[in-house]
């Protein structure tokens, strides 16, 4: 079968001057023509994540059916295939099914709050004057420019077990000596407390500059219009303010859900500080403390967290689409 033609189409199109300027390369597949210019432009950006992402990818995915460990790596012999033996393992034995129950109830719950805090917060800007609005944003923008780390460790002291000053307020407030030395990260349930305080407290940043930016594009006219039609604050914006932000929020609400079931360094952190690894774990702590040159079965966790990351994005803007279609 010959390759599809190449044509250089001179042929042109008649201009403001008179001029008539060729047409672009194009290459006529089943007597559809498709430019090339646009896709030789995109092919860095291609060929980069190809590289990038995709490789590994596809070797994460060949690894998972694998028996893959360090001992093949070093002495260059194949690994046998096991099929979804390594799948099996992971759901049957061990920890894995209450850890990803735990990093999926903790990135329900991160999510709302982040969204939540978000939203009101980028509507208390758009309702502030210049001086505070400014006062405001330095402040998120302090609290967002931390590094997870260190915004841990600066939260870890807060709660520490001796000189915190968490507890020293709470003695001070009940007048007792109840909180000295009560540890907040020995109890699964506290820790996951100040963790999500900690994600909240960076998350929000980035979702009330979002939001206050969707904000800025409603028009005025028709939240007046809304408001003399004796619409609630509530009813304006349920019926006004959500149809308009719908795209900004399923974008923000995508981009949460992803990075709050990828946290690692503010858990790893805060385990370090003094909290029990095998109650606290999530899947990215989860997936770091697995055997040494385990790599099947490392590779079959990875595949879950990438299944199940693309099919929450994949659920939220379908349902997105399905709505803009209905409108």
């Amino acid at each position: 079968m010959s390759a599809p033609p190449l044509e250089r189409q001179s042929a042109a199109r008649p201009t403001k001057s008179g001029k008539r300027q060729p047409k672009p390369f194009s290459i006529t597949v089943r007597g559809h023509k498709i430019p090339i210019a646009p896709w030789a432009l995109l092919a860095p950006s291609l060929i980069l994540l190809a590289v990038m992402v995709g490789y590994p990818t596809i070797v994460m995915v060949i690894n998972s059916f694998s028996d893959y460990q360090i001992k093949n790596k070093m002495t260059g012999t194949p690994a046998n295939f096991v099929g979804f033996d390594n799948y099996i393992a992971i759901f049957s034995k061990g920890d894995f099914p209450a850890v990803l129950a735990r990093s999926l109830g903790l990135m329900v719950v991160l999510t709302i709050l982040i969204l939540v805090g978000g939203m009101l917060c980028g509507l208390l800007m758009t309702k502030l004057t210049k001086g505070w609005r400014l006062l405001v944003s330095i402040g998120l923008l302090l609290a967002w420019a931390m590094p997870p780390l260190s915004a841990t460790v600066v939260w870890g002291w807060i709660f520490d077990t001796n000189y915190g000053l968490v507890n020293w307020l709470l003695n001070t407030i009940t007048g007792s000596e109840t909180f000295y030395g009560h540890s907040w990260l020995m109890n699964p349930w506290s820790f996951m407390m100040v963790l999500v305080i900690i994600v909240v407290w960076q998350g929000i940043p980035f979702a009330a500059f979002t939001f206050y930016a969707g904000l800025g594009q409603i028009p005025g006219e028709v939240l007046e219009a809304a408001q003399l039609d004796g619409a609630t604050p509530w009813q304006r914006f349920r019926f006004v303010v959500t149809p308009y932000m719908r795209n900004i929020i399923t974008v923000v609400l995508i981009l949460e859900t992803i990075w709050n079931l990828r946290i690692f360094t503010q858990v790893y952190a805060l385990q370090q500080r003094g909290g029990l690894a095998s109650e606290t774990n999530v899947l990215g702590t989860y997936l770091f403390r697995q055997g040494l040159g385990e790599f099947g079965i490392t590779a079959a966790i990875g595949v879950v967290m990438v299944l199940l990351l693309m099919g929450i994005s994949y659920f939220n803007v379908r349902n997105t689409l399905k709505e803009e279609e209905e409108l």
